[in-house]
């Protein structure tokens, strides 16, 4: 959710604090700010609203400081106002935060009977607070960082600077974080995403939770000290090499990222499947041969849900394992029932959902094997979990997912292969690779979605309805157009439409019906029942049907042939498109959608 970025060496911290939080933009926020350490004393600059608003603020001051720290807040405690942004400060220090700290109603009644004075609404407020009384009990920054943290309670995300030095601390619970440097220019870095430290940190270092982060820059060299909150040295962090290319920060030839995001896909698809059938992944693969769980418990959020729910048909379909999936914030609140012998599997594209998370570590607590399905290595899914399955889609800057949720799919697809030992099938790599050809088609072909678009944008709602491996689908496009374009639109499985969303249909209505060759007859039954009541029909379906030409108002055609297992990415794709492009018609932020933020850091 909210972005953090902190720096401290000799050149102007201004600069690469401002570049971070630019490119964490995407993952959402309402107000941002900087706090500088200049002439020994610690300046705050931050408004309300986007960061050009902040920005301006900057190109009149014009600050120069060798340390600082920058966020962007997406508004949990407290309404959107210039003071509840942060970061939040005093005469000794100031913090950034990212979370929620859950006993902070109780904290501050405590403080302020204390005689202590609140500037915001924020619960961030209260962690700076704490630390200030601690530190005037003993003077000792390192102990009071401590100390505060033992204090709260809830999964938060901490950076602080402060007067007395140019030092930059932090640490975290449950919620991303990372420590970069560079020893060739003598400078530390510290995010809440690595790839806002892309090109400034060639060393990044991902700390577990409740591991101090110091960084010390001298004349000389470049210091990370990592410290147990007894301020013991820890060795609990993993270090690797910034590897991610300034390529992903740049939309190139296309007009939005989400655009570029949904071209990638056919060129991740083949790479994904080469490094799982016949390079480095191959091994991790051979390791589920003649897997036999007793059982399976898929839980995830919003488009990661969805890929489980296609995911689910796969092991129950080929493998006959039993499946359930699970919306991650049910999960873990309804006392589920586990077993040994069965598997979670979570997905995740950041690897830092909070609800997700949760759910990982109560099927540990259970004694239940953890796997994930998840994009960021590294990241705190990825740590926890007993085995991971990475599906390398490289940095997704669009809000709205895409690409991951292809790769998604795909990376449960080979899993479910792999169980059969059917790797080496040859019509399994023929399948991905008519798959990745039939994407790129419609990325060469999209006059004839756009057209459609033009034609339905303006109505006043949309019900996707798909059976059967399209049902999953059916969700995942009304999900993707009512993110990005602002618009009422549900998905439902075709047979429930008589069930109460028929109610709904007139001729402002559009019905996107997605008919596949299975279960083709039934599908068109559903579709002649939203026709009799003046619906507008949308059929995404095989090309070159005259029944389906005839019946509807618009018709995208697609070549379904040879996609027996993968079709449901193929018309995914399709639908991608769609909703992108009665977006851009409508006028929206299409990147950043309004209220959403990338990774939901928080319940």
């Amino acid at each position: 959710m909210c972005g953090i970025v902190g720096y401290s060496g000799p050149g102007n911290s201004v600069g690469p604090i401002i570049e971070g939080l630019s490119r964490l933009e995407y993952r959402g926020y309402d107000s941002a700010g900087i706090c500088l350490k200049i002439n020994d004393e610690l300046q705050i600059i931050k408004k309300e609203g986007k960061l050009d608003n902040l920005k301006a603020l900057i190109n009149e001051q014009k600050p120069f400081s060798h340390t600082g720290i920058g966020h962007t807040r997406w508004a949990t405690h407290g309404g959107v106002t210039t003071d509840n942004a942060h970061p939040h400060g005093n005469e000794l220090f100031a913090v950034v935060h990212n979370g929620i700290i859950e006993n902070a109603g109780t904290l501050k009644k405590e403080l302020q009977a204390e005689g202590f004075v609140f500037k915001s609404q924020t619960d961030s407020e209260v962690f700076l607070v704490l630390l200030t009384k601690f530190y005037k009990q003993n003077n000792n920054t390192l102990q009071s960082i401590a100390k505060a943290f033992n204090t709260i309670t809830g999964n938060s995300a901490f950076v602080i600077i402060e007067k007395a030095s140019d030092k930059l601390y932090c640490l975290k619970r449950s919620a991303p974080l990372v420590v970069g440097d560079n020893k060739e220019t003598r400078e530390a870095f510290v995010s809440s995403d690595p790839f806002a430290l892309i090109g400034f940190a060639p060393r990044i270092y991902f700390p577990q939770d409740a591991v101090i982060c110091e960084s010390i820059v001298t004349d000389i060299d470049v210091k990370i000290n990592f410290y147990e909150l007894d301020l013991s040295p820890s060795e609990r962090y993993k270090f690797q090499s910034n590897a991610m290319t300034m390529d992903s920060t740049t939309k190139g030839p296309y007009e939005h990222f989400m655009l570029k995001e949904i071209h990638e896909q056919p060129s991740l698809i083949e790479k994904l499947a080469a490094y799982y059938i016949k390079n480095q992944g191959r091994q991790i693969l051979d390791s589920l041969k003649s897997y036999r769980p007793t059982g399976w418990h898929l839980t995830a959020c919003g488009t990661a849900w969805h890929a489980g729910l296609v995911i689910k048909n796969y092991l129950e379909q080929i493998n006959r394992q039993s499946a359930s999936v699970d919306i991650a914030s049910e999960f873990r609140y309804k006392n589920p029932i586990l077993n040994k012998g069965e598997i979670g599997l979570f997905i995740s594209q950041s690897g830092e959902t909070a609800d997700t998370l949760a759910c990982q570590e109560l099927c540990k607590e259970n004694g239940i094997q953890s796997f994930s399905i998840v994009n960021v290595e590294g990241s705190t899914l990825f740590r926890n979990c007993d085995q991971n399955f990475l599906i390398h889609a490289g940095v997704e800057i669009g809000v709205a997912s895409t690409k991951a949720f292809s790769l998604q799919v795909l990376t449960g697809y080979l899993m479910s292969r792999a169980m059969e030992g059917t790797l080496d099938d040859p019509s399994l790599f023929k399948e991905i690779k008519l798959l990745s050809n039939r994407i790129g088609e419609l990325c060469s072909n999209v006059e004839s979605i756009k057209e459609v678009a033009s034609e339905i944008y303006n109505k006043k709602g949309f019900i996707f309805t798909g059976r059967g491996k399209y049902f999953p689908i059916a969700l995942e496009g009304a999900l993707k157009l009512k993110e990005i374009a602002y618009v009422h639109a549900e998905g439902y499985a075709a047979g429930e439409l008589k069930h109460g969303p028929i109610a709904l249909i007139d001729e402002q209505i559009v019905n996107i019906a997605i008919v596949g060759p299975e279960l083709f007859e039934k599908t068109i039954s559903n579709i002649e029942e939203v026709k009799a009541r003046k619906g507008v029909i949308v059929i995404v379906g095989p090309k070159g049907s005259s029944e389906l030409e005839h019946l509807s108002d618009y018709y995208i055609g697609l070549d379904f042939e040879g996609l027996p297992n993968l079709s449901p990415l193929y018309v995914n794709v399709a639908l991608q498109f769609l909703a992108y492009h009665i977006a851009s018609l409508k006028g929206t932020d299409i990147d950043k959608p309004r209220n959403l933020a990338k990774s939901v850091t928080v319940e």
